[in-house]
């Protein structure tokens, strides 16, 4: 495993992307996840700019590992703007350097969404992943509650309905955990489709509606039951013992206060808890690394 944060945690602060890159490189971070509006800016007006940090990241051992958009998928008629968006995205996602789009499965629960359009969904996310083929890219659904991956098995049940390479799975523990299922068992059930991990953690299960986008993309919404990793209803040292030898990366996705801080700690109990061989693989181990 692979530790990287997201930059959609500083959302709502006035944090330069040299300062996330210094930030990434002192802690020992191996990569950073690109939020997709951050990354249209960041390449837009900064393009120069961000370049030269892409450059220091590089010439450190560190990648953006993924970008995380929102790609519609609900109808042919936006589905052409669709297509659109995602060709940009790709592009931008082969200037950054990574090979992974995310992606929710649209914004329906599964139990709502009928067979029709299920597969009316299946096709157009089986075409984008053609897109992201053409560009050698993979396209990522969350495990995420109202979209066709909010549970095991609708997950699973779309990845067999979607039936292409380049299509596969952003895994959310916090959230098939909050859909009644068990992480580990997920996680077995997935895993060859498995191209990337989410890790957040919530106090109770009475408050994971503070993950529910009005209150998380809201400045003045409730940040109260967000808490740490190691201090949250989900237990995730069976979790890390699990994913600790995966190549794959597992971005820390914190969307309360003080993120530095909470970043950082978060990073030393992963290390702690997974010990010292697994830590080796955590840091960032290339010559030259700060701190």
């Amino acid at each position: 495993m692979k530790l990287s944060f997201c930059t959609i945690t500083f959302r709502h602060q006035l944090v330069s992307f040299e300062r996330l890159v210094e930030f990434a490189c002192r802690q020992r971070f191996d990569g950073i996840e690109l939020w997709g509006a951050h990354a249209v800016a960041l390449a837009g007006s900064e393009r120069e700019r961000t370049s030269r940090q892409l450059a220091i990241m590089h010439s450190r051992g560190l990648r953006v590992t993924m970008l995380s958009d929102y790609l519609d998928i609900a109808d042919d008629a936006r589905f052409e703007a669709t297509v659109r968006k995602l060709r940009e995205l790709a592009q931008l996602a082969r200037w950054y350097g990574t090979d992974r789009i995310r992606t929710f499965a649209g914004s329906k629960p599964s139990a709502d969404v009928a067979q029709r359009e299920r597969e009316a969904y299946a096709a157009r996310l089986r075409t984008l992943s053609g897109i992201c083929a053409d560009y050698g890219l993979q396209l990522l659904t969350e495990t995420h509650p109202n979209t066709l991956s909010d549970n095991l098995a609708s997950t699973r049940r779309l990845l067999e309905e979607v039936d292409h390479p380049n299509f596969g799975v952003n895994l959310d523990f916090l959230h098939l955990w909050e859909a009644g299922d068990d992480p580990l068992a997920s996680y077995a059930a997935l895993k060859p489709k498995v191209g990337h991990f989410h890790m957040k953690n919530v106090a109770s299960a009475e408050r994971l509606t503070v993950f529910a986008p009005d209150q998380v993309y809201a400045p003045s919404g409730s940040r109260e039951g967000m808490v740490p990793l190691s201090q949250g209803a989900l237990d995730y040292a069976p979790i890390l013992a699990a994913i600790r030898d995966s190549d794959l990366f597992a971005s820390l996705e914190w969307f309360g206060g003080e993120p530095f801080r909470v970043l950082e700690e978060d990073r030393d109990w992963i290390e702690a808890t997974c010990g010292i061989e697994a830590a080796r693989n955590l840091y960032w181990t290339a010559a030259g690394a700060g701190g």
